[in-house]
């Protein structure tokens, strides 16, 4: 991509917008969730600690590799300029074909349906229970409507100028973190009893899943323990990604040698030390059976209702509601990037390469919009996150290779920021999410399949619709 391209952005945010953005979009609801299924797949409070804190380390790994690629080329378009440069055209394409049909946009609907389940705590009409519209199969919820009015809000404001999401990102976020904070602080002082603490962590080790159907628990090792962990890192994983949103914007960041690298590196680490923390939280206030059969598996508001009363569930839904909105703002505005450096290659519509009035790449941020909103309608979000992490862990997989490749085909080029730990910490990512994929194609094919089949389509697609040389 030619320089003058990237010029037309605006290079409006700092090491803090950065990490802000890094911390805003991996948080979304998943804390808040995920861990009852995590409980569920492995029964044991050392395993459900365990599974947060390698999740938490393997995105850090990741991050800090990234930190090199992004330091090379400091331009907006991130992870599909890493892969065009160490790859081809070919697989930049796939990555860009896929994150524009389900990774970004996946994840977006699936946030913005969470964003209205929680909404629902507070006005019970917009639940996804109140049908507003049926046609056969198809049915329209007042949940699927506040979800799309959400993203079409953030991208209205995205389309703005990078100013005002960069303002509203960063406020909602430090509300995030504080908020999360102080979940933390109140239930270890006011909630945690020592007899729930104990018995936890009293066969902490011990590995078992729970039979929904029967409500029992079952010890499991072997094959059975091996796919519960995989399927337990699905939401783990899910919950601790989006943080190379920051990649993507790196054309509008100052000095984004030192400051894409940097704020890669601490804003996954701030992250990993919250969700740990907060599972501790978890554990020294709810007995393990509860965390495992919590109602829809909101655990938080089982957690927030032993530390605030019956206030407590409102509590929750209120910080769900800004999380989400601060997760979707900083993928909004993140995934726009992409397709506009796709479209400056000839490799997506020519409008998305084009910004309007206010520096932004409006037409690729609405077109966005329009598809998230349509996945929205899908109601299929459970099975979005399973093809959405599949796809994820492949590029990252594909990307951390690139630091090695990219070494021997390019080794003169400046590295303001070599990968910390290279090449034992890049490797040790690539061979535990190999693992992670692999247990994942044979115990959810159904899904993951899927998404590994949406990916591979973009093949075809690729020849019929690249540019003639």
């Amino acid at each position: 991509m030619q320089e003058k391209d990237q010029e037309h952005f605006k290079r409006e945010l700092g090491l803090l917008d950065g990490t802000m953005l890094v911390v805003g979009s991996m948080i979304g609801s998943g804390i808040f969730i995920v861990s009852a299924d995590i409980a569920r797949q492995v029964g044991s409070a050392g395993w459900l600690t365990l599974i947060w804190l390698i999740s938490g380390l393997i995105t850090i790994i990741a991050a800090v590799s990234y930190g090199e690629l992004s330091a090379m080329f400091p331009k907006a378009g991130g992870q599909y300029v890493y892969l065009k440069e160490a790859y081809n055209k070919l697989i930049a394409f796939l990555y860009g074909w896929s994150f524009f049909a389900v990774i970004q946009t996946g994840t977006i609907a699936a946030v913005g349906v969470a964003f209205s389940k929680f909404a629902a705590y507070l006005y019970i009409p917009l639940s996804d229970e109140n049908i507003l519209y049926e046609l056969g199969s198809f049915k329209l919820n007042a949940a699927q409507i506040v979800s799309i009015l959400t993203i079409v809000l953030l991208t209205f404001i995205n389309s703005r100028g990078v100013k005002n999401g960069k303002i509203l990102q960063t406020v909602l976020t430090i509300i995030k973190i504080l908020s999360l904070l102080g979940l933390i602080i109140f239930g270890l002082t006011l909630a945690a009893k020592a007899s729930v603490w104990d018995a936890n962590w009293a066969d902490a080790w011990t590995t078992r899943s729970f039979n929904k159907d029967t409500g029992s628990w079952l010890p499991i090792s072997g094959t059975a323990l091996i796919s519960g962990i995989s399927a337990a890192m699905v939401g783990s994983l899910f919950s601790s990604d989006a943080w190379n949103g920051v990649t993507f914007i790196a054309g509008e960041i100052k000095n984004p040698k030192r400051n894409v690298g940097f704020s890669l590196f601490l804003g996954t680490f701030i992250v990993t030390i919250i969700y740990v923390l907060t599972n501790l939280m978890y554990l020294a206030v709810i007995p393990l059976d509860e965390i495992a059969t919590a109602k829809s598996d909101r655990v938080a508001v089982v957690a927030s209702q032993y530390i605030f009363g019956n206030i407590g569930t409102l509590i929750i839904a209120i910080m769900i509601m800004i999380s989400t909105f601060a997760c979707n703002n900083g993928l909004i505005m993140a995934g726009a990037r992409v397709y506009y450096t796709m479209a400056t290659d000839g490799l997506f519509f020519k409008k998305a390469a084009v910004l309007n009035k206010s520096s932004v790449p409006a037409w690729a941020l609405w077109a966005q919009c329009i598809w998230a909103s349509a996945l929205c309608l899908t109601g299929k979000y459970g099975d979005l996150l399973d093809f959405v992490i599949i796809i994820v862990l492949i590029f990252y997989i594909l990307t951390i290779y690139g630091i090695f490749i990219l070494r021997k085909k390019m080794p003169d080029v400046e590295r303001p920021y070599r990968a910390f730990g290279y090449p034992f910490l890049p490797l040790l990512y690539i061979v535990i999410a190999s693992a992670i994929c692999i247990s994942l194609l044979i115990t959810k094919f159904s899904t993951c399949g899927w998404g590994v089949f949406i990916m591979l389509t973009g093949i075809p697609v690729y020849y019929l619709t690249k540019p003639k040389e």
